[in-house]
């Protein structure tokens, strides 16, 4: 496993992150098993969000951290503001405050290390969101602060607000980010970086050294190669038939069959180069991948391993036709 430093927090954090999403609350014992197996393998950095399984995600996650004895080696990521019981929304410092006090609560601690703007309100005062962030990092309550699926352009109004008034700024973001670029946002509010489209916001990220941690980095499945030209009418899981929408188009299968071609020259899979391709792009970026089996982990964290070169990410991104050698 690979490890960043992010100003803010005092523990190394985990360049892969387990995601959440899949523990519920009829099942502790199997969720208990994936997350040690997780651990085993050097996740020791979880993704969560208020809104995930109506709060169980939270609630499990922190359940196990407290019956292992763990709170001291891990770093929690979760998410405010999503919209919620008929909430479009909820970007307003009320929800802020309320989400992250059931957060904590669920999660059995007294801070979390990264808490993060789940959507944006792009009509809202941003200097009033910086504010309530900024009040709950200075009472210790979250350890570093930024936006999920934010513009470029409005993490730089944070900012300048923040550095104006002598607020903390956003330090980190969380946009999706794959060599797959997003055709069409696979949820309302969800904002890419991936592609051309993404250059600008990245470039701003890189010159400001904010930390991404990026989701979806195998594009709902995509890059891993379960989707072809051919058989895109032979699925009708939700999982599956929603970043089919987002990401199944020809553009994307051409990235998809270097990816391929790249994965078998190394010996790899492409879940594995996909996830390689996040993290070598920029030593900030981390990637948040969701591990649903056991079987599942140690060849996501192998991936952490595998160094693509400049030449080889340019080849991915179509913007090369020869092949690295």
């Amino acid at each position: 496993m690979k490890y960043t430093a992010i100003p803010g927090i005092d523990k190394r954090v985990a360049r892969l992150l387990q995601g959440t999403v899949m523990l519920t609350a009829d099942k502790r014992d199997d969720n208990f098993r994936l997350l040690d197996a997780c651990f085993e393998k050097g996740f020791t950095a979880f993704d969560s969000a208020h809104g995930y399984g109506n709060g169980a995600c939270e609630t499990e996650l922190g359940a196990w951290i407290v019956d292992r004895g763990l709170r001291d080696q891990v770093v929690i990521l979760t998410k405010c503001a999503h919209p919620e019981k008929g909430i479009p929304d909820r970007v307003r410092p009320e929800y802020i405050r309320s989400d992250l006090e059931e957060s904590l609560e669920r999660l059995q601690t007294d801070y979390v290390e990264l808490y993060l703007l789940h959507r944006d309100s792009r009509d809202y005062p941003v200097g009033e969101i910086v504010d309530v962030l900024h009040e709950f990092k200075e009472a210790g309550k979250i350890g570093a602060f930024g936006g999920s699926n934010w513009l470029g352009d409005r993490v730089k109004a944070a900012n300048d607000y923040a550095a104006a008034n002598g607020k903390t700024p956003f330090t980190v973001s969380s946009p999706q980010f794959s060599v797959a670029e997003m055709i069409k946002p696979p949820w309302a509010g969800c904002i890419s970086v991936s592609g051309e489209q993404g250059e600008a916001d990245r470039a701003y990220y890189d010159a400001n050294e904010i930390s991404l941690f990026t989701w979806s980095s195998l594009a709902g499945g995509f890059m891993t190669g379960k989707f072809t030209r051919d058989n895109l009418d032979s699925f009708d899981n939700y999982w599956d038939t929603n970043p089919i929408g987002a990401y199944a188009y020809e553009s994307n299968f051409k990235r998809l069959d270097r990816v391929l071609e790249l994965a078998a020259d190394k010996g790899a899979t492409p879940a594995q180069i996909s996830v390689a391709y996040v993290l070598s792009s920029n030593p900030r970026y981390h990637a948040i991948v969701a591990n649903w089996r056991a079987d599942e982990i140690a060849i996501n964290a192998a991936a952490a391993d595998i160094e693509l070169s400049a030449d080889e990410i340019a080849w991915l991104e179509m913007k090369t036709e020869e092949k690295p050698a």
